[in-house]
């Protein structure tokens, strides 16, 4: 749910480390957009273009003001290769759907990034000979879409394999070396302790290559989580694995510290609410963290019909909600103020009819209607003479006004 081959040579890695940059500028002229502050690429929700039916990403600009998206996922091709694909499946080289989602991004004054890898299918770090060759990989995607901002989701199984994980993290490097102000996160599994082992050889890996990314995420769910205060614990915990690891203080730790959550009911039943979010949001601004993301905006709907938390859905979040509550959060630790919904008008009441007006001589028995007193009434059993009265005891329902 989270994340529901033949390799380019070392002459074109090489080509791809003396002209990356170039290749970069070019995609930029193509993609027709500035870049946004980092702290946008910080909060872009996670959208899949492709699947689990996606939103129309120009009504929920509007809605809340949100300007950048994390489009999800990039992998290696189903049949093998070492070439940029949508989910396996569709090529980076030859869309024109994706592309059609960001210039509509781009033509409201928004932007992408792109993420990489996530949970499932195969990783490009997987099956390219070495980091050169992964790196040239997501160079194709990079100039292909001018892309300013880019995401590693490393996470099971890639990162239990070490020499994918190396490759990950040397491509990561490369391309921030190639592309000067790309912004890159790298995104990956949470525990209640900060992160698990793995998590842990991947951050000594960084380490051992000397890559500093603008922050490493955690996912604080699907692992036992129980709300707000369990994914807060976590991030403090992971923050003393960042300083362990790079020997960082605390405040610069946390400057390179993200959190992606998960709206709604996760994969394992947690569930995690409004509230939930804004305390984690207000937890990440004031430590001062550098990114607050989540997933996913193909779930940030209510359900229909509303299922009290009993499945999740790649499509809707399993709790009681307005479209795109959650993108709202996201706004918020951009530091923009989301739009205030206008308040739904009360349509004016089509006015009832006045029945026959009531008689003190005529006889009425149940069911009979009249009017009175700009009133209409129902008989509750036989009476006469008796007026029309708001009365528990009366013989006269009061069916409104007409």
């Amino acid at each position: 749910m989270r994340r529901l081959r033949a390799c380019l040579g070392a002459a074109a890695a090489v080509g791809l480390t003396a002209a990356g940059t170039t290749a970069l500028m070019a995609g930029h002229a193509s993609g027709a957009t500035s870049a946004l502050g980092n702290r946008w690429y910080a909060a872009a929700p996670y959208l899949m273009p492709l699947d689990n039916d996606p939103p129309d990403p120009a009504a929920i600009m509007d809605a809340t003001g949100l300007k950048a998206f994390q489009l999800a996922f990039i992998l290696a091709p189903n049949g093998g290769g070492c070439s940029p694909t949508w989910g396996g499946t569709a090529a980076v080289s030859s869309d024109t759907a994706v592309q059609s989602v960001i210039d509509t991004i781009r033509g409201k004054g928004g932007d992408v990034s792109v993420s990489i890898g996530g949970y499932g299918g195969t990783k490009l770090g997987q099956v390219c000979s070495d980091a050169a060759a992964t790196a040239a990989a997501y160079q194709q995607v990079i100039t292909k879409y001018g892309l300013h901002a880019i995401d590693f989701d490393l996470e099971e199984p890639e990162y239990e394999n070490t020499a994918a994980i190396k490759n990950e993290i040397g491509a990561a490097k490369i391309l921030q070396q190639n592309n000067p102000g790309l912004y890159v996160s790298v995104t990956t599994a949470g525990t209640a302790d900060g992160t698990g082992w793995f998590g842990k050889q991947m951050l000594l890996e960084a380490k051992s290559q000397g890559f500093t990314p603008n922050n490493f995420s955690i996912m604080p769910f699907d692992g036992g989580f129980n709300g707000a205060a369990s994914q807060t614990s976590a991030l403090t915990n992971f923050n003393s694995i960042l300083q362990s690891t790079f020997g960082w203080d605390q405040a610069t730790a946390y400057a390179h510290e993200g959190f992606s959550g998960m709206n709604g009911r996760s994969d394992s039943g947690e569930i995690f609410t409004q509230a939930d979010f804004q305390t984690v949001l207000d937890y990440a601004t004031s430590h001062n963290m550098d990114r607050f993301t989540f997933w996913s905006l193909n779930r940030d709907r209510q359900c229909s019909p509303p299922d009290n938390g009993g499945r999740t859905s790649g499509t809707c979040s399993s709790v009681a909600q307005n479209s795109w509550d959650f993108a709202k959060y996201s706004v918020k630790f951009a530091g923009a103020t989301p739009p205030t919904s206008p308040p739904t008008p009360t349509p004016t009441p089509t006015p009832t009819s006045c029945k026959g007006a009531w008689s003190s001589s005529a006889v009425y028995t149940a069911g009979d209607e009249v009017s009175y007193n700009k009133h209409n009434w129902k008989a509750k059993w036989w009476t006469q003479n008796e007026a029309p009265a708001a009365t528990d005891w009366g013989p006269w329902q009061d069916e409104g006004a007409c």
